[in-house]
């Protein structure tokens, strides 16, 4: 499957003061670099060019569109950080699955691993794996696919993406987790970052970030 590739402009910034920066990350374009020159080209990079002090402080999948947040300076980087790891930035996520789930809203436990053989994949495993919890609603419902809205209680790599596939509702265009049904769905992974808030490190004001769905 060829992802598409977002061009230069499309960098979208949503938020930016003198603490953080927030984007609309597009689908196809990476967080962060990866290795080799073809893949240069990402988010941070493109972010730093207009702003040379932003600072990584959480990650996107590359298929995955929506917010994503920079801190300008190590201090607001180490602020924000310990915010996702204590859990206390409120996220939420649209996808698109296949079929309907039932019940419609619900809480999705499972351990989580990578699958070494097959990296970046990751794989339940009751014996080794990390706790990652997921809670879901459906939004609507037609012909074989639903609207789910996501809330991530932890925040494994892939998690939303084998929880659905796990609940037998794969995300639709998800080259990774999906049957070839619904993998040829969507030209692109139906999932996208809607929602944050959280607590301003630096005014302490409340902070809420929206990113309409593109899908």
């Amino acid at each position: 499957m060829t992802l598409y590739a977002p061009p230069l402009t499309a960098i979208n910034f949503l938020h930016v003061d003198n603490d953080l920066i927030a984007i609309d990350k597009p689908s196809g374009l990476l967080s962060v670099p990866g290795r080799g020159e073809n893949k240069a080209d990402c988010a941070a990079a493109r972010v730093q060019a207009k702003h040379p002090d932003a600072l990584t402080v959480h990650r996107l999948d590359m298929a995955t569109s929506g917010l994503l947040l920079f801190a300008r300076g190590k201090a607001i980087q180490r602020a924000l950080s310990g915010l996702f790891e204590r859990g206390e930035i409120a996220k939420r996520y649209i996808a698109d699955v296949w079929g309907a789930p039932e019940p419609g809203a619900g809480e999705i436990s499972l351990p989580l691993v990578t699958d070494w053989p097959r990296r970046p994949l990751q794989k339940v495993d009751w014996d080794i794996g990390k706790p990652s919890v997921t809670r879901y609603e459906t939004l609507a419902s037609s012909g074989s696919a639903s609207r789910l809205q996501l809330t991530p209680l932890t925040g494994r790599s892939h998690q939303l993406r084998v929880h659905l596939a796990e609940l037998g509702h794969p995300i639709l265009g998800d080259e990774f987790y999906a049957h070839p049904e619904a993998l040829a769905a969507r030209p692109r992974l139906a999932l996208h970052a809607a929602y944050l808030r959280f607590v301003h490190p630096d005014t302490g004001e409340a902070l809420a970030l929206e990113s309409p769905c593109p899908f």
